[in-house]
Protein backbone atom coordinates (compact mmCIF):
# COMPACT_ATOMS: atom_id res chain seq x y z
CA UNK A 1 0.00 0.00 0.00
CA UNK A 2 1.57 3.21 -0.97
CA UNK A 3 1.24 6.21 0.77
CA UNK A 4 2.97 8.84 -1.54
CA UNK A 5 1.66 9.68 -4.47
CA UNK A 6 2.86 12.06 -7.49
CA UNK A 7 0.52 14.65 -8.88
CA UNK A 8 0.09 18.12 -9.82
CA UNK A 9 -1.12 21.39 -7.35
CA UNK A 10 -2.90 23.98 -8.81
CA UNK A 11 -3.34 26.89 -6.84
CA UNK A 12 -6.82 28.30 -7.89
CA UNK A 13 -5.30 31.86 -8.85
CA UNK A 14 -3.51 31.09 -11.95
CA UNK A 15 -3.18 28.14 -14.71
CA UNK A 16 0.26 27.28 -13.30
CA UNK A 17 0.57 23.45 -12.61
CA UNK A 18 3.14 22.40 -9.74
CA UNK A 19 4.45 19.14 -9.37
CA UNK A 20 3.33 17.38 -5.93
CA UNK A 21 3.98 14.45 -3.63
CA UNK A 22 0.53 14.20 -2.15
CA UNK A 23 0.95 11.75 1.03
CA UNK A 24 -1.83 10.08 1.99
CA UNK A 25 -2.24 10.43 6.13
CA UNK A 26 -5.70 8.99 8.39
CA UNK A 27 -7.30 12.25 8.95
CA UNK A 28 -5.93 14.36 5.83
CA UNK A 29 -3.53 15.06 2.54
CA UNK A 30 0.12 16.56 2.83
CA UNK A 31 1.12 18.08 -0.23
CA UNK A 32 4.22 19.22 -0.81
CA UNK A 33 4.51 21.04 -3.92
CA UNK A 34 8.52 20.97 -6.17
CA UNK A 35 8.91 24.86 -4.90
CA UNK A 36 9.00 23.24 -1.34
CA UNK A 37 5.25 24.41 -0.03
CA UNK A 38 3.59 22.29 1.94
CA UNK A 39 0.13 22.33 2.22
CA UNK A 40 -2.30 20.57 4.61
CA UNK A 41 -6.16 19.65 3.15
CA UNK A 42 -8.51 18.15 6.04
CA UNK A 43 -10.41 15.30 3.94
CA UNK A 44 -13.85 16.33 5.17
CA UNK A 45 -12.79 19.96 3.13
CA UNK A 46 -12.17 17.82 -0.10
CA UNK A 47 -14.52 17.22 -2.43
CA UNK A 48 -13.70 14.92 -6.07
CA UNK A 49 -14.83 16.30 -9.17
CA UNK A 50 -13.22 13.51 -11.53
CA UNK A 51 -11.47 10.05 -12.01
CA UNK A 52 -14.74 8.43 -11.62
CA UNK A 53 -14.45 6.89 -14.46
CA UNK A 54 -11.84 4.09 -16.33
CA UNK A 55 -8.90 6.21 -18.02
CA UNK A 56 -10.07 9.55 -16.03
CA UNK A 57 -7.40 10.99 -14.03
CA UNK A 58 -8.56 12.10 -10.30
CA UNK A 59 -9.33 15.63 -9.83
CA UNK A 60 -9.93 16.92 -6.11
CA UNK A 61 -10.92 20.09 -5.29
CA UNK A 62 -11.09 22.35 -1.95
CA UNK A 63 -12.52 25.75 -1.74
CA UNK A 64 -15.04 28.29 -3.28
CA UNK A 65 -15.44 29.48 -6.90
CA UNK A 66 -11.84 29.83 -7.42
CA UNK A 67 -11.03 26.56 -5.54
CA UNK A 68 -7.56 24.66 -5.22
CA UNK A 69 -6.67 21.49 -7.42
CA UNK A 70 -4.74 18.21 -6.69
CA UNK A 71 -4.42 15.92 -10.06
CA UNK A 72 -3.16 12.70 -9.60
CA UNK A 73 -2.80 10.24 -12.61
CA UNK A 74 -3.10 7.02 -11.36
CA UNK A 75 -6.43 6.33 -10.18
CA UNK A 76 -5.12 3.59 -7.61
CA UNK A 77 -4.80 6.57 -5.31
CA UNK A 78 -8.45 6.72 -4.39
CA UNK A 79 -7.75 2.91 -3.71
CA UNK A 80 -5.38 3.51 -1.11
CA UNK A 81 -6.79 6.13 0.07
CA UNK A 82 -9.81 3.85 0.88
CA UNK A 83 -7.37 1.64 2.78
CA UNK A 84 -5.60 4.49 5.18
CA UNK A 85 -8.99 6.35 5.90
CA UNK A 86 -11.80 3.94 5.22
CA UNK A 87 -14.02 6.16 7.27
CA UNK A 88 -13.09 9.31 5.92
CA UNK A 89 -12.84 8.09 2.58
CA UNK A 90 -16.73 6.81 1.83
CA UNK A 91 -17.03 10.99 -0.29
CA UNK A 92 -14.64 9.60 -2.54
CA UNK A 93 -15.05 6.96 -5.48
CA UNK A 94 -13.77 3.69 -4.62
CA UNK A 95 -12.59 2.48 -7.98
CA UNK A 96 -12.46 -1.46 -6.82
CA UNK A 97 -16.29 -0.89 -7.06
CA UNK A 98 -15.68 -0.34 -10.37
CA UNK A 99 -15.70 -3.72 -11.79
CA UNK A 100 -18.87 -4.52 -10.37
CA UNK A 101 -20.15 -1.09 -11.51
CA UNK A 102 -19.51 -1.86 -15.12
CA UNK A 103 -20.74 -5.43 -14.98
CA UNK A 104 -24.30 -3.74 -13.85
CA UNK A 105 -23.90 -0.68 -16.12
CA UNK A 106 -23.79 -3.57 -19.32
CA UNK A 107 -26.47 -5.62 -17.87
CA UNK A 108 -28.31 -2.46 -17.59
CA UNK A 109 -27.52 -1.38 -21.61
CA UNK A 110 -28.55 -5.01 -23.02
CA UNK A 111 -32.09 -5.00 -21.04
CA UNK A 112 -32.23 -1.08 -22.14
CA UNK A 113 -31.21 -2.15 -25.87
CA UNK A 114 -33.61 -5.01 -25.31
CA UNK A 115 -37.00 -2.70 -24.49
CA UNK A 116 -35.50 -0.12 -27.35
CA UNK A 117 -35.47 -2.78 -29.95
CA UNK A 118 -39.70 -3.03 -29.35
CA UNK A 119 -40.00 0.84 -28.81
CA UNK A 120 -36.87 1.53 -31.50
CA UNK A 121 -39.19 5.56 -32.49
CA UNK A 122 -38.65 6.55 -29.14
CA UNK A 123 -36.27 3.95 -27.20
CA UNK A 124 -33.34 4.43 -28.71
CA UNK A 125 -33.20 8.34 -28.99
CA UNK A 126 -34.18 8.42 -24.93
CA UNK A 127 -31.29 6.02 -24.22
CA UNK A 128 -28.58 7.92 -26.64
CA UNK A 129 -29.79 11.28 -24.91
CA UNK A 130 -29.34 9.60 -21.32
CA UNK A 131 -25.91 8.22 -22.46
CA UNK A 132 -24.57 11.07 -23.69
CA UNK A 133 -24.91 12.94 -20.97
CA UNK A 134 -22.88 10.48 -18.83
CA UNK A 135 -20.07 9.60 -20.77
CA UNK A 136 -17.17 11.32 -19.45
CA UNK A 137 -14.57 13.47 -21.68
CA UNK A 138 -11.93 11.29 -22.31
CA UNK A 139 -14.41 8.83 -23.88
CA UNK A 140 -15.69 11.12 -26.22
CA UNK A 141 -12.45 12.63 -27.38
CA UNK A 142 -11.29 9.38 -28.12
CA UNK A 143 -14.48 9.21 -30.11
CA UNK A 144 -14.13 12.52 -31.88
CA UNK A 145 -10.42 11.36 -32.65
CA UNK A 146 -11.27 8.32 -34.40
CA UNK A 147 -13.89 10.15 -36.13
CA UNK A 148 -11.73 13.23 -37.82
CA UNK A 149 -9.22 10.72 -38.66
CA UNK A 150 -11.40 9.00 -41.11
CA UNK A 151 -13.29 12.28 -42.16
CA UNK A 152 -10.00 14.14 -42.37
CA UNK A 153 -7.40 12.22 -42.40
CA UNK A 154 -3.67 14.81 -41.90
CA UNK A 155 -2.94 14.23 -45.97
CA UNK A 156 -6.11 16.37 -46.21
CA UNK A 157 -5.87 19.06 -43.90
CA UNK A 158 -4.42 22.64 -44.47
CA UNK A 159 -1.28 22.85 -42.06
CA UNK A 160 -0.32 26.33 -42.34
CA UNK A 161 0.28 27.05 -38.43
CA UNK A 162 0.79 31.28 -38.81
CA UNK A 163 -3.28 31.12 -40.47
CA UNK A 164 -4.70 28.04 -38.21
CA UNK A 165 -3.59 30.28 -35.00
CA UNK A 166 -6.10 33.25 -36.86
CA UNK A 167 -9.08 30.71 -36.15
CA UNK A 168 -7.59 29.22 -32.91
CA UNK A 169 -7.24 33.12 -31.87
CA UNK A 170 -11.12 33.19 -32.86
CA UNK A 171 -11.94 30.15 -30.69
CA UNK A 172 -10.27 31.40 -27.69
CA UNK A 173 -12.09 34.60 -27.98
CA UNK A 174 -15.32 32.80 -28.29
CA UNK A 175 -14.40 30.46 -25.56
CA UNK A 176 -12.87 33.25 -23.24
CA UNK A 177 -16.10 33.25 -21.54
CA UNK A 178 -17.09 29.81 -20.47
CA UNK A 179 -16.37 29.15 -16.42
CA UNK A 180 -14.62 26.02 -17.20
CA UNK A 181 -15.02 23.95 -20.68
CA UNK A 182 -14.91 20.84 -20.29
CA UNK A 183 -12.89 20.28 -24.17
CA UNK A 184 -9.78 21.41 -25.56
CA UNK A 185 -11.48 22.58 -28.86
CA UNK A 186 -9.57 21.98 -31.83
CA UNK A 187 -10.34 23.60 -35.60
CA UNK A 188 -9.05 21.69 -38.31
CA UNK A 189 -9.69 22.94 -41.94
CA UNK A 190 -9.89 20.68 -45.13
CA UNK A 191 -8.40 20.96 -48.34
CA UNK A 192 -11.92 20.67 -49.87
CA UNK A 193 -14.49 22.65 -51.96
CA UNK A 194 -17.40 21.62 -50.57
CA UNK A 195 -18.86 24.45 -48.56
CA UNK A 196 -19.48 22.14 -45.11
CA UNK A 197 -18.28 22.16 -41.67
CA UNK A 198 -19.24 19.78 -39.00
CA UNK A 199 -18.63 19.07 -35.06
CA UNK A 200 -17.34 15.93 -34.09
CA UNK A 201 -17.61 14.58 -30.84
CA UNK A 202 -14.63 15.42 -27.55
CA UNK A 203 -14.02 19.37 -28.94
CA UNK A 204 -13.38 18.53 -32.68
CA UNK A 205 -14.59 21.07 -35.57
CA UNK A 206 -13.86 20.00 -39.55
CA UNK A 207 -13.99 23.60 -41.84
CA UNK A 208 -14.06 22.61 -45.34
CA UNK A 209 -12.21 25.21 -47.32
CA UNK A 210 -15.01 25.65 -49.39
CA UNK A 211 -17.21 27.43 -46.56
CA UNK A 212 -14.02 29.25 -45.13
CA UNK A 213 -13.28 30.75 -48.59
CA UNK A 214 -17.09 31.56 -48.72
CA UNK A 215 -16.40 34.28 -45.04
CA UNK A 216 -16.13 37.31 -45.95
CA UNK A 217 -14.74 38.82 -42.39
CA UNK A 218 -13.38 36.99 -39.43
CA UNK A 219 -17.02 37.38 -37.42
CA UNK A 220 -18.86 35.12 -40.15
CA UNK A 221 -16.28 32.07 -39.38
CA UNK A 222 -16.97 33.12 -35.66
CA UNK A 223 -20.76 32.62 -36.07
CA UNK A 224 -20.28 29.13 -37.69
CA UNK A 225 -17.88 28.18 -35.60
CA UNK A 226 -20.30 29.34 -32.29
CA UNK A 227 -22.69 27.24 -34.03
CA UNK A 228 -20.42 24.22 -34.05
CA UNK A 229 -19.23 24.48 -30.57
CA UNK A 230 -22.45 24.36 -29.24
CA UNK A 231 -23.39 20.87 -31.03
CA UNK A 232 -20.63 20.03 -28.96
CA UNK A 233 -21.02 21.36 -25.85
CA UNK A 234 -24.54 20.77 -25.97
CA UNK A 235 -22.84 16.86 -27.05
CA UNK A 236 -25.11 17.02 -30.03
CA UNK A 237 -22.64 15.69 -32.24
CA UNK A 238 -22.21 12.22 -29.34
CA UNK A 239 -26.05 11.89 -28.76
CA UNK A 240 -26.83 11.72 -32.38
CA UNK A 241 -23.72 9.37 -33.22
CA UNK A 242 -24.92 7.12 -29.86
CA UNK A 243 -28.66 6.96 -31.67
CA UNK A 244 -27.90 5.97 -35.40
CA UNK A 245 -24.30 4.16 -35.02
CA UNK A 246 -25.17 0.42 -33.48
CA UNK A 247 -25.61 -0.95 -30.35
CA UNK A 248 -22.25 -1.81 -29.95
CA UNK A 249 -21.06 1.61 -29.72
CA UNK A 250 -24.12 2.56 -27.75
CA UNK A 251 -22.38 -0.27 -25.00
CA UNK A 252 -18.67 0.58 -25.43
CA UNK A 253 -20.34 4.20 -23.85
CA UNK A 254 -22.19 3.00 -21.21
CA UNK A 255 -19.08 0.79 -20.01
CA UNK A 256 -16.54 3.58 -20.57
CA UNK A 257 -14.79 1.54 -22.67
CA UNK A 258 -12.23 3.89 -24.19
CA UNK A 259 -10.77 1.24 -26.84
CA UNK A 260 -14.04 0.73 -28.30
CA UNK A 261 -14.51 4.72 -28.83
CA UNK A 262 -12.11 4.45 -30.98
CA UNK A 263 -12.97 0.78 -32.60
CA UNK A 264 -16.07 2.23 -33.79
CA UNK A 265 -14.42 5.31 -35.02
CA UNK A 266 -15.39 5.16 -39.32
CA UNK A 267 -18.64 3.71 -38.42
CA UNK A 268 -19.15 6.78 -36.31
CA UNK A 269 -17.77 9.17 -39.73
CA UNK A 270 -19.92 7.37 -41.87
CA UNK A 271 -22.85 8.24 -39.95
CA UNK A 272 -21.68 11.80 -39.17
CA UNK A 273 -20.91 12.13 -42.72
CA UNK A 274 -24.39 11.86 -43.26
CA UNK A 275 -26.30 13.57 -40.05
CA UNK A 276 -28.66 15.75 -39.91
CA UNK A 277 -29.23 17.56 -36.58
CA UNK A 278 -33.14 17.50 -35.06
CA UNK A 279 -34.41 20.47 -35.39
CA UNK A 280 -34.65 20.93 -31.60
CA UNK A 281 -30.66 21.01 -32.04
CA UNK A 282 -30.32 23.23 -34.44
CA UNK A 283 -32.26 25.68 -32.52
CA UNK A 284 -30.36 25.12 -29.43
CA UNK A 285 -27.05 25.32 -31.33
CA UNK A 286 -28.30 28.80 -32.99
CA UNK A 287 -29.51 30.41 -29.75
CA UNK A 288 -26.50 29.43 -27.56
CA UNK A 289 -24.34 30.23 -30.40
CA UNK A 290 -25.63 33.71 -30.57
CA UNK A 291 -25.63 33.93 -27.09
CA UNK A 292 -21.95 32.68 -27.18
CA UNK A 293 -21.22 35.45 -29.48
CA UNK A 294 -22.75 38.25 -27.14
CA UNK A 295 -20.93 37.25 -24.13
CA UNK A 296 -17.66 37.40 -25.93
CA UNK A 297 -18.27 40.72 -27.42
CA UNK A 298 -18.42 39.49 -31.16
CA UNK A 299 -20.36 41.12 -33.53
CA UNK A 300 -23.36 39.08 -34.09
CA UNK A 301 -24.18 40.49 -37.28
CA UNK A 302 -21.61 38.08 -39.01
CA UNK A 303 -23.45 34.88 -38.13
CA UNK A 304 -26.65 36.39 -39.69
CA UNK A 305 -24.71 37.80 -42.75
CA UNK A 306 -23.09 34.96 -43.67
CA UNK A 307 -26.38 32.57 -42.93
CA UNK A 308 -28.06 34.87 -45.45
CA UNK A 309 -25.95 34.87 -47.90
CA UNK A 310 -25.71 30.91 -48.08
CA UNK A 311 -29.36 30.97 -48.06
CA UNK A 312 -30.02 33.79 -51.14
CA UNK A 313 -26.84 32.25 -53.16
CA UNK A 314 -27.94 28.75 -52.22
CA UNK A 315 -30.38 28.46 -55.56
CA UNK A 316 -27.60 29.83 -57.96
CA UNK A 317 -24.99 27.64 -56.88
CA UNK A 318 -26.00 24.58 -55.56
CA UNK A 319 -22.53 23.70 -53.64
CA UNK A 320 -23.94 26.46 -51.11
CA UNK A 321 -26.35 24.19 -49.88
CA UNK A 322 -24.52 21.81 -48.46
CA UNK A 323 -23.92 23.36 -45.16
CA UNK A 324 -27.75 24.46 -44.75
CA UNK A 325 -28.55 21.04 -45.98
CA UNK A 326 -26.52 18.92 -43.14
CA UNK A 327 -27.75 21.93 -40.59
CA UNK A 328 -31.87 21.90 -41.12
CA UNK A 329 -33.64 24.77 -39.72
CA UNK A 330 -36.76 26.43 -39.31
CA UNK A 331 -37.95 29.01 -42.15
CA UNK A 332 -38.00 31.74 -39.03
CA UNK A 333 -34.09 30.75 -38.63
CA UNK A 334 -32.90 34.09 -39.65
CA UNK A 335 -35.45 35.88 -38.18
CA UNK A 336 -35.10 33.97 -34.46
CA UNK A 337 -31.07 35.35 -35.07
CA UNK A 338 -31.83 38.54 -35.43
CA UNK A 339 -34.40 38.81 -32.41
CA UNK A 340 -31.29 37.90 -30.21
CA UNK A 341 -28.31 39.66 -31.76
CA UNK A 342 -30.81 42.98 -30.43
CA UNK A 343 -30.22 41.78 -27.01
CA UNK A 344 -26.19 42.74 -27.23
CA UNK A 345 -25.58 44.10 -24.23
CA UNK A 346 -22.37 46.75 -25.40
CA UNK A 347 -21.22 47.62 -28.94
CA UNK A 348 -18.71 44.79 -30.46
CA UNK A 349 -15.22 44.68 -30.78
CA UNK A 350 -13.81 43.97 -34.38
CA UNK A 351 -12.11 40.52 -34.52
CA UNK A 352 -8.32 40.52 -35.68
CA UNK A 353 -8.81 44.46 -36.94
CA UNK A 354 -5.31 44.41 -38.68
CA UNK A 355 -5.59 41.58 -41.24
CA UNK A 356 -6.86 41.20 -43.96
CA UNK A 357 -9.66 38.48 -44.09
CA UNK A 358 -9.19 37.64 -47.42
CA UNK A 359 -5.74 36.02 -47.20
CA UNK A 360 -6.91 33.20 -45.27
CA UNK A 361 -8.13 31.33 -48.03
CA UNK A 362 -4.77 30.91 -48.65
CA UNK A 363 -4.56 28.28 -45.41
CA UNK A 364 -4.33 25.53 -48.09
CA UNK A 365 -2.08 24.82 -50.94
CA UNK A 366 -3.49 25.50 -54.02
CA UNK A 367 -3.50 21.86 -55.24
CA UNK A 368 -6.30 21.10 -53.35
CA UNK A 369 -9.73 20.73 -55.25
Amino acid sequence: MRTDWEGYYLDGQTAARHRATIRLMPDRLQITTDAGATLWWPYGEIRQTQGFYAGEQVRLERGGETPEVLLVPDAAFLTDLHRIAPKLARRFHDPTRRRMRARLTLLAALGAIGVATVLYLWGIPALAALVASRVPVSWEERLGQAVVEHLAPPEKRCADPTRGRLIDDIVATLTAPLPRPPYTFRVMVVNNSAVNAFAAPGGYIVIFRGLLERTRTAEELAGVLAHELQHILQRHATRALLQHASTGLLIAALAGDASGAMTYGLESARALGTLRYSRRNEEEADAEGMRMLLAAGVDPAGMIAFFEVLRKQGGETPGLLTYLSTHPSPAGRIETLKALAAQAPRAPVRLLPDYDWRDITQICPPTGH
